[in-house]
């Protein structure tokens, strides 16, 4: 009884786990009808009526600096001054990593975000509607890095020791690298029952 029970957690799990990876990199991990979960980039048969790549497709591989640029000229575009913020990990600490947080007035937070993301698409930016809230968060890609732009309220600030009040709110931009198409992934496949 024991073994059975064991395993029928261990395949509740991975149901969890694979159906939150498919969520959220729908590009990289598939779960098809008869079950199995496909890792890695889908295969795709090119049809004649198939779109040209996006322009992320073709996008080089940016430099960390060239991620802080495009921060300081969005956040810029948006009105604010990048100073009056903090920068997310010092340069050079993190070549994968970088970001930028200030404090601002709720008010005036979304359009400030809007602006941001307007910026950003300027420069090249794609954007990545997978699971964001345009009321919250956005995310857009290119080169490799994912940038997520974000207004978050006084109850999922970073710190409990936070001085936000409440018409205070964060408005964050952290900048990731993440080169999945590097990892060879293999199939696996999960059956429960």
């Amino acid at each position: 009884m024991n073994a059975l029970l064991k395993r029928v957690w261990i395949g509740l799990a991975a149901t969890l786990i694979a159906s939150l990876a498919a969520a959220v990199l729908p590009d990289r991990i598939q779960i098809a009808d008869d079950g199995r979960i496909h890792l890695g980039a889908p295969a795709t048969t090119p049809s004649p009526s198939a779109a040209a790549p996006t322009p992320e497709s073709t996008s080089p591989p940016l430099a960390r600096d060239a991620v802080d640029e495009a921060i300081r000229t969005a956040v810029g575009a948006a009105g604010l001054d990048p100073a009056q913020g903090r920068p997310i990990g010092a340069a050079g600490a993190n070549s994968n990593g970088t970001g930028w947080t200030a404090v601002r007035e709720k008010t005036a937070a979304q359009s400030e975000m809007n602006a941001i993301c307007a910026d950003l698409e300027r420069q090249g930016w794609t954007l990545n509607p997978n699971g964001d809230r345009p009321d919250a968060s956005r995310s857009h890609k290119r080169g490799g890095w994912y940038l997520l732009v974000s207004t978050r309220g006084k109850t999922q600030a970073p710190s409990t020791t936070s001085a936000l009040t409440d018409s205070q709110t964060y408005l964050t931009l952290t900048g990731l690298r993440l080169n999945l198409s590097d990892i060879p992934l293999p199939e696996i496949t999960v059956r429960i029952g």
